[in-house]
């Protein structure tokens, strides 16, 4: 069919008696591999880049609890006064975490004394080599009057924050609870 104008309804007949022809030239396999291609990323990448971001959230969310129950017990290891003052050190460690809201996080601050056999305070004496935060939280039952050894003071504060990543993905918690301990020497 030829049409001696060029009229729209005359090209739009032209463009519909070739679509036969060009399906026919379709039928071979010839881009069916960049179809499975995207098919693939659709089920596959797409859910592999939401847990990869969760896992991001995860690692971020971890760091910055470090962090923060590091920045607590640098704050309590300056003095002894500083070692005993909670509210401070909590305050300090809500600082540092500032990613968490202060409902999320559990913050425990103690000080607890060890006994050294020298001055600067490696060896240390008692049941076996470790401190043992839970039984040595009075320096006279440590060290007593008279001994040579030498008392030592530590501060250690225990961070908890539960992280909720702002989507879930199917077959990862909704939440995560973090933890992270830091134990420095107090200086006297």
């Amino acid at each position: 069919m030829r049409c001696i104008g060029q009229s729209v309804l005359c090209r739009l007949r032209n463009w519909l008696f070739r679509i036969p022809v060009r399906c026919r030239e379709l039928r071979g396999e010839s881009g069916q591999a960049l179809v499975e291609l995207m098919f693939m990323i659709g089920v596959i990448g797409v859910p592999l880049l939401l847990v990869t971001t969760d896992l991001a959230f995860v690692v971020y969310g971890s760091i910055e609890i470090s962090n923060a129950a590091h920045a607590g017990a640098m704050y309590g290891m300056t003095s002894a006064t500083n070692a005993s003052a909670t509210s401070t050190i909590t305050t300090a460690v809500e600082n540092e975490a500032s990613d968490f809201a202060t409902a999320n996080l559990t913050i425990t601050p103690t000080t607890y004394y060890a006994c050294s056999a020298s001055e600067g305070g490696t060896q240390y004496t008692g049941t076996g080599s470790q401190v043992n935060s839970t039984a040595l939280t009075n320096v006279s039952a440590v060290c007593p009057s008279g001994a040579t050894n030498h008392y030592l003071e530590f501060v250690q504060v225990v961070v908890i924050g539960t992280l909720t990543p702002p989507f879930h993905c199917p077959g990862t918690p909704s939440s995560y609870s973090l933890k992270s301990t830091s134990v420095m020497e107090v200086e006297q």
